[in-house]
């Protein structure tokens, strides 16, 4: 972080010091809500979480290291007392942000896969000066302000998820991190629930676009038509990417290996280059491509680009997250969450890495669909029969069941059974695997497949409740 007083800090946030020895102590580490990840010189800032009040850890946070404690109240130790902690984090945001006028805000959005592009990104803009970017997928009012508190006088680019679960969550966002540079990859089906339809999503997602300067960068995906139509909704330089339809930015001859990985030629200025994917899924050519168009519209080279893809690596845990068992099982761990944009994807990489050895999914349930919820699952679980499948495990209530009808329907040679919870799933996998199988394990955050995943990866694994389980259904 960028060294502050903590006198400064008071007044950049509108707060009071509270049992503050000395106002002149420099924060020169970055701000967290997790009194364990507390760094030398950081600040701690005391939220209410899901089980416990941060307050009651705020000893143990300036034991650790933390110069002082960002609160809503003296807590004993060194405090900077504010009327809201999340708010104060905000205006904490602006100004190390302001301090770092030399730093290019790269904003980034969409329904699916901006983690993944996230962490592309991270490995690409490098060729063109220091890059940090937004901690895993903390990318709310919350997570987004703590990854800009990272920032040193060094970074020249700062890359941010921006999230959104309603029209004017991206606009709050860019007013804390005004971005240069806005990336939207994708108005897909995720979280429509909450947002009550596509056309709402897209209007929320095209916030980010709105919020760039004249002189900024807009990324669009071309294969998009909800995101491509975001061009008219900016005055800054436009630069569309894509595999289906014409852009700036493409990709040929797209091949993949017998993993899953797409190798594919980068088209970009006139130039070409190719590219070797080292990510699992034809769906990160997209990712990909996105990343390279903010790559060459930064003013990298095609051939520098395509040679960073080629080296960048998996970063984010349970995003197509490939492990292969001593017993010859493959595991697939895409847990980390699910719509029916990714669920068809994954379903796309089973397929290619399947090459005649069985495949069973497990699959939890899509949250956050809304009325449409259960159509949605009807749907995937079509999609399940026409990927060739051999095994299905539905994990959940009702939703789950409808996906397990939907497949066995369209397949009836298909063996389908359905678990509770992620306990039972895992049980059931270890009763049905056999060697050589490849295990796809992918379900909405909330379901906590990513457990159940984590498990089939070490074989000498067996749930507790094996020997007990009951199949919800079927």
């Amino acid at each position: 972080m960028i060294p502050l007083s903590l006198e400064a800090v008071a007044a950049a946030v509108g707060g009071r010091l509270c049992d503050v020895p000395d106002a002149s102590v420099l924060v020169t580490a970055p701000a967290v809500v997790d009194s364990r990840t507390v760094e030398p010189g950081g600040l701690f800032a005391a939220l209410p979480g899901e089980h416990t009040d941060g307050h009651a850890f705020a000893a143990d946070a300036v034991k650790a290291g933390a110069v002082a404690v960002l609160a809503a109240r003296p807590v004993g130790v060194p405090a900077v007392v504010v009327d809201d902690v999340l708010d104060a984090l905000a205006a904490l945001a602006r100004t190390v942000l302001a301090a770092a006028p030399e730093a290019t805000v790269i904003g980034l959005t969409g329904s699916a896969g901006k983690t993944s592009t996230k962490d592309l990104l991270a490995q690409v803009l490098p060729e063109l000066g220091p890059t940090i970017a937004t901690v895993k997928s903390f990318n709310g009012e919350l997570g987004m302000p703590l990854a800009v508190t990272h920032l040193d006088q060094g970074v020249r680019y700062l890359v941010l998820e921006m999230g959104a679960r309603g029209i004017g969550h991206i606009t709050h966002l860019t007013r804390i991190a005004r971005p240069s540079v806005g990336l939207v990859l994708n108005v897909g089906t995720a979280h429509v629930g909450e947002f009550g339809g596509q056309e709402q999503i897209a209007q929320a997602k095209g916030e980010l676009v709105e919020a760039l300067p004249a002189n900024g960068l807009a990324v669009l995906n071309a294969d998009d038509p909800m995101v491509a139509a975001m061009a008219s909704r900016t005055s800054a330089r436009v630069l569309t990417f894509g595999v289906e339809n014409d852009a700036d930015v493409g990709a040929v001859d797209v091949t993949l290996d017998a993993l899953g990985r797409a190798s594919f030629t980068l088209t970009a200025a006139g130039t070409k280059a190719r590219v070797g994917l080292s990510l699992h899924g034809v769906h990160h050519v997209s990712n990909a491509l996105a990343a390279a168009a903010v790559a060459v519209g930064l003013g990298a080279s095609v051939e520098k680009t395509a040679a960073a893809l080629s080296r960048a690596v998996l970063v984010a845990s349970g995003r197509m997250e490939v492990t292969d068992r001593p017993d010859g099982v493959r595991i697939i761990n895409d847990a980390f969450n699910a719509n029916p944009d990714s669920m068809k994807a994954a379903f796309m990489a089973l397929e290619a890495m399947a090459d005649g050895r069985r495949t069973i999914a497990v699959l939890g349930e899509m949250k956050e669909l809304g009325a449409d919820g259960g159509e949605e699952h009807r749907q995937v679980g079509r999609l399940v029969a026409a990927a060739g499948i051999h095994v299905l495990i539905a994990v959940g209530d009702d939703d789950a069941r409808a996906m397990a009808d939907a497949a066995q329907q369209g397949n009836p040679e298909l063996k389908v059974v359905g678990a509770h919870d992620r306990d039972q799933a895992l049980a059931l996998v270890n009763d049905l695997i056999q060697p050589g199988d490849i295990v796809l394990v992918k379900g909405s955050h909330s379901v906590r497949l990513e457990h159940t995943a984590v498990c089939l990866t070490q074989p000498d694994t067996v749930a507790s409740s094996r020997d007990r389980y009951r199949p919800c259904f079927r």
